[in-house]
């Protein structure tokens, strides 16, 4: 019965070196009910992605070796992760940090110090769109397998037409 449990919790994948604020934003994102995976870099947070079902990425924008706009560049070039919504957090003192978060294909970015209640707040908008993204892909699949099959039936009464039609010119012969 818990892992069903488990599964209808948002998963985020919490990706900072800062062990302190990794185990505060755990904590208390676990608090809201979410499902918490952690990474303390770049390539842990990739092997992460490979190995459980994330529903979101929170990400440090300034992380070495592999920083937060290079991490969503590296999600984004895969098309499993490709709509992945990846939220990045920025200190203030950082130059241009929305610009290089938003241009590595990042779908939002938190200056920090912030509000945690904002966070949560931006945190569900993008599950939001992420499920409706994922609800129009499904639609589209299905609309796409319909459509192949109306084309299949049309080929096949094609071909009985014509094949009728050869039988009602040698009965008339």
């Amino acid at each position: 019965m818990a892992p069903a449990v488990a599964r209808t919790r948002p998963r985020l994948l919490v990706v900072t070196p800062n062990k302190g604020h990794l185990s505060l934003l755990a904590r208390r994102l676990g608090d809201e009910g979410y499902a918490i995976a952690a990474a303390s870099d770049g390539a842990a947070a990739l092997g992460e992605l490979h190995r459980s079902t994330i529903d979101l990425v929170l990400a440090e924008l300034v992380m070495e070796p592999m920083s937060g706009p290079q991490l969503t560049r590296a999600i984004r070039e895969q098309v499993a992760f490709a709509h992945l919504p990846v939220l990045l957090l920025a200190g203030r003192a950082e130059p241009d940090p929305a610009v290089r978060a938003y241009a590595a294909g990042a779908d939002d970015v938190m200056l920090k110090p912030f509000h945690f209640e904002l966070l949560v707040a931006r945190i569900e908008r993008r599950l939001a769109a992420a499920r409706q993204v994922a609800a129009l892909r499904a639609d589209m699949q299905a609309m796409d397998a319909r459509a192949a099959m109306k084309a299949i039936e049309l080929g096949e009464l094609k071909h009985r037409m014509y094949a009728l039609e050869a039988e009602r010119r040698r009965v008339s012969a």
